[in-house]
């Protein structure tokens, strides 16, 4: 365990997030997730409770910090897709997009709360605070898709499936990627692979329509 001077109250803003994902790394692996409180996080962090909410709403939300930046980037890259015309390029923007965001995933980046979940106990908190954020990426796809697909009685239900479906396939690939150990390689593989046939057979479904 790195030991860090005393001096860290006060340390600049910039540093104190990182210092708190830091703290919660050391500390899960140590005594799990359920026996480490925000109080412990922050000492070891060497900041106050205040400023622990300054940065996070829930203990949880430190399990999700690369995630989170990775996902962040998701709105961008579909908007750089905004010329899609019709639901079938709409469904290949999407794969686009998913695939491009992969790319900061790899070896030398993999987040330490999917490949450390057994250690620090964490699996069943992943799990449930994975819903919100799956449901709101839900809702940015099937926006996305329906912007571009004729309405009619049946186009809510497709998109929306197909946003499910997708996002379904590429939460799979991150699992067995995490877990894949060393030699896993870059996500971008596994993600395709995943998601390759769910946006096939959306095309296919788009085209006979």
């Amino acid at each position: 365990m790195t030991n860090h001077p005393p001096s860290r109250v006060g340390r600049p803003r910039g540093s104190s997030r990182m210092m708190l994902e830091e703290a919660a790394a050391e500390l899960f692996l140590e005594q799990t997730y359920a026996g480490t409180t925000i109080e412990q996080i922050a000492r070891r962090a060497g900041v106050s409770r205040n400023t622990f909410f300054n940065y996070f709403a829930a203990k949880s939300d430190l399990l999700w910090v690369e995630v989170d930046a990775g996902l962040a980037g998701l709105p961008a890259a579909l908007a750089e897709c905004a010329g899609a015309a019709g639901p079938a390029e709409a469904v290949s923007a999407v794969e686009r997009a998913l695939l491009q965001i992969s790319a900061g995933f790899g070896p030398g980046h993999v987040p330490w709360a999917l490949t450390q979940s057994e250690l620090m106990g964490t699996t069943g908190e992943l799990e449930a605070s994975a819903l919100s954020r799956f449901m709101a990426l839900v809702t940015l796809v099937e926006r996305f898709v329906l912007a571009r697909t004729p309405a009619g009685a049946e186009a809510a239900l497709v998109g929306r499936s197909f946003a499910m479906a997708v996002l379904a396939a590429a939460a799979a690939a991150a699992g067995v990627w995490a877990r894949a150990g060393v030699s896993r390689g870059p996500l971008g593989p596994y993600l395709q692979a995943a998601i390759a046939p769910v946006c096939s057979g959306y095309r296919a479904v788009h085209a006979a329509g």
